[in-house]
């Protein structure tokens, strides 16, 4: 294109450390040439966290957001007001990163909802096992 552009990237949970990032641009005849160098640094979290979802009230749609410290086994799970299961939104093994899920809860009636969520690091004997609950609240 003859047209300025503009680009981004996300580099989704990078391990710790200093990187180095650069983009290569490719011309119509297949001559290219590099852009200058950007330096990143990312710090590995250091603890578990459990986010307030955005927003809060939400209608139909809310973000629900963690921290994991540690590779572990992760389970995000909405519960309604009574305890019982209502989805899960999580249910595998997560690098320490942090991350953030989508939830669409167009099918569910106004109410009060929980989420919880549970990290069980990957040393497999059951210490540093993260367990947190937060209440959401459906408004339609």
């Amino acid at each position: 294109s003859n047209s300025p552009k503009n680009y981004s990237f996300i580099d989704d949970n990078p391990p710790s450390g200093n990187f180095e990032y650069r983009l290569k641009q490719i011309d119509n005849d297949g001559s290219f040439k590099y852009s200058q160098i950007v330096e990143a640094s990312f710090i590995k979290p250091n603890k578990f966290e459990l986010s307030q979802n955005y927003p809060n009230p939400f209608n139909p749609t809310t973000n629900i957001s963690f921290v994991i410290s540690h590779s572990s086994f992760v389970t995000l799970k909405v519960y309604d007001a009574l305890g019982r299961e209502i989805k899960t939104l999580v249910n595998e093994y997560k690098p320490a990163g942090k991350y953030s899920i989508r939830f669409d809860a167009s099918r569910l009636t106004s109410g009060v909802y929980f989420y919880g969520l549970k990290a069980i690091p990957q040393n497999g004997n059951g210490t540093g096992v993260f367990i947190e609950t937060k209440k959401l609240i459906l408004l339609k």
